[in-house]
């Protein structure tokens, strides 16, 4: 005798089978992934050079570089590339799987929609990856590895340094002229009004936690200066260049004692004796040494202000992109999910509205537990998409049930 309809021998049966059916889906990924990612290892340090570069970006410029800490580090960052590669790579057939899994129990006019859910599913996936790349990462980035003073400062010091550079070139054709108006403008710049202004009193000097580095610097601007103000004026500057660096001697021998306040005066002398290879210019050799001078308590706040160094290894720099790039690609493949489970009857539209605010409640918390950073843009970046992705799968599914009803095949309450 013939088992009845809905009996527990042909429950089991069909649960068997659907995870027989389960199970061959998800080999049929697995061997997507491994295909496509094996495929993938031959471009994987170019891959992986594209991936770290909003890091590579926001390091400073001195430190921008990745290390391994250990010999098959570099090799295991390049087959973790391949792997999500190759995850990334196979998400249309992993689309195209599920799809084929859930349609039994669509109807006939729904299954027809098998091409669109994956294009529209693989574009979502592509979308949310280059929203995180190309919006998020450097944001969040630049919020982690750059303090927003020291960059201001920095900035300008790099430009007074190029100025100084001319200014010295100048000097070295023996325009004393166009040396001191070029100094004059680097000083302008760097103490004007502003976030980034460098100034050069005692009380700045006070301040800063690296002393040394300002008086060491200060000796190296004597340097260049001597440099071309030899080039500038050859054997007419000898005698006053012998008194010069006699004075920059003694320095140096104070800094090796740790005098730095000695040091830094014996360099003052000795820039003031410049002025006497053209007397006529002498407030021009003066704008030049103010220039070093201002350079060099730049150069010291800076050291100052950024006593933690980045060290970033390979490996926990590629887990932390992979994952937020995953991420994001499935919180913009929500739309489409939950289209699906109101297709197969798991969700309603009345059900998501009702919970409305306890998913915003969820998108919050969840953009909190993956945001890396704790300011409010990246948390932002991070729960805006989520809770647009959420309003839009709300819409979609209330338009699967106003189809259905409209084609009088929506089920009974």
């Amino acid at each position: 005798m013939a088992a009845a309809v809905g009996s527990p021998e042909e429950f089991k049966m069909s649960l068997f089978e659907h995870l027989a059916e389960l199970r061959a889906r998800l080999s049929r990924v697995v061997i997507a992934v491994l295909v496509l990612g094996t495929f993938s290892l031959a471009f994987a340090r170019e891959i992986y050079g594209f991936l770290m570069r909003p890091v590579l970006v926001s390091l400073p410029a001195q430190s921008a570089q990745l290390v391994y800490t250990s010999a098959i580090e570099e090799l295991n960052v390049l087959m973790k590339i391949g792997l999500y590669a190759g995850v990334f790579l196979a998400t249309p057939v992993l689309l195209w799987q599920i799809w084929g899994f859930v349609s039994p129990g669509l109807y006939d006019n729904e299954k027809k929609m098998a091409g669109p859910f994956i294009v529209f599913g693989t574009l979502a996936f592509v979308a949310g990856a280059a929203f995180c790349y190309f919006v998020l990462l450097p944001q969040m980035f630049q919020f982690l590895l750059q303090r927003e003073d020291v960059a201001v400062i920095t900035q300008r010091i790099d430009t007074g340094k190029l100025r100084e550079q001319d200014a010295l070139r100048y000097l070295s054709l023996g325009d004393v002229e166009h040396a001191g108006a070029l100094a004059r403008t680097a000083v302008g710049d760097l103490q004007a009004a502003g976030e980034g202004k460098t100034t050069d009193d005692g009380m700045a000097l006070s301040l800063l936690n690296k002393r040394s580095v300002d008086v060491m610097a200060r000796l190296e601007g004597l340097g260049r200066l001597v440099d071309a103000t030899r080039a500038g004026f050859q054997d007419a500057a000898r005698p006053v260049l012998g008194q010069v660096m006699a004075k920059r001697l003694e320095a140096i021998a104070a800094f090796g004692q740790g005098d730095f306040d000695k040091a830094s005066s014996l360099a003052d002398e000795g820039a003031a004796l410049l002025a006497g290879v053209s007397a006529p210019r002498a407030s021009d050799f003066a704008e030049l040494w103010k220039l070093e001078r201002t350079l060099s308590v730049g150069v010291a706040t800076v050291e100052s202000m950024n006593w933690t160094k980045p060290m970033l290894s390979m490996s926990e720099q590629l887990s932390l992109v992979l994952v937020l790039e995953l991420a994001f690609g499935l919180i913009f493949e929500l739309p489409l999910v939950m289209m699906v489970l109101g297709m197969v009857g798991l969700v309603s539209s009345a059900f998501l509205f009702k919970y409305q605010r306890h998913a915003l409640v969820v998108c919050l918390i969840a953009a909190a537990i993956i945001t890396p950073t704790g300011d409010a843009v990246n948390l932002a970046l991070m729960a805006g998409p989520m809770l647009l992705c959420y309003e839009l799968g709300v819409v979609l599914v209330w338009l699967v049930e106003k189809r259905r009803q409209r084609q009088g095949d929506a089920p009974a309450a």
